[in-house]
């Protein structure tokens, strides 16, 4: 059997979870084992537990770092911009790009969090209420400073949301559109809207 090898950017950790979350967007969190996770990497399933604790342990691993990578990023565009519609139009590339890069994890984190266990479920629930609430906020401030009409705020960011998730189904029509096309199409359509 093979040996979990990291790379220069990820801990065999890390690797590990990669492939935990293509197999849990593939079959499901639940209908997946830490034996077909072993098989998928090659390795004998004691070899995985000297590197995790539980498939829930590698599930809490994948929902927090793609909500922390999420969290950080919206620190960084908070810290560094005043405009209500650049900090939108950065948050918005930011998730584009992470559903393009890292497809597999931000699709476990969006379906199969719910998956998670006590007191996981309801920090990651917390974390997640919390940064779209900031959203939120930042479409006030763009409404208060007349950059932005005067929409309701929970429903635009339920709106962004939504419809950046659906990047997932690009997959299926990949070679017919480029991810440049996708990400300014999509940016143009949700802050520009369709109407001349």
């Amino acid at each position: 059997m093979a040996k979990i090898i990291a790379t220069k950017n990820s801990s065999k950790k890390e690797v590990i979870a990669k492939k935990a979350a293509a197999l849990f967007r593939n079959k499901s969190f639940a209908a997946t084992s830490m034996r077909e996770l072993a098989e998928n990497i090659g390795v004998e399933a004691s070899s995985l537990y000297n590197h995790i604790g539980s498939k829930n342990e590698l599930l809490q691993t994948i929902c927090f770092k793609v909500a922390n990578d999420f969290t950080i990023h919206l620190n960084e565009v908070e810290k560094n911009t005043n405009s209500s519609i650049i900090k939108l139009e950065e948050l918005i590339r930011f998730h584009i790009n992470m559903m393009l890069s890292h497809s597999d994890e931000v699709f476990v984190a969006n379906h199969e969090w719910k998956q998670l266990s006590e007191p996981f479920l309801s920090n990651f629930m917390n974390q997640r209420k919390s940064y779209e609430n900031r959203w939120v906020e930042i479409i006030k401030d763009g409404i208060r400073k007349k950059e932005l009409k005067n929409l309701n705020p929970h429903i635009t960011v339920l709106t962004i949301l939504s419809a950046v998730r659906s990047v997932e189904f690009w997959q299926r029509h990949k070679k017919s559109i480029e991810s440049n096309d996708l990400e300014s199409n999509i940016i143009d359509h949700l802050l520009n809207g369709l109407i001349k």
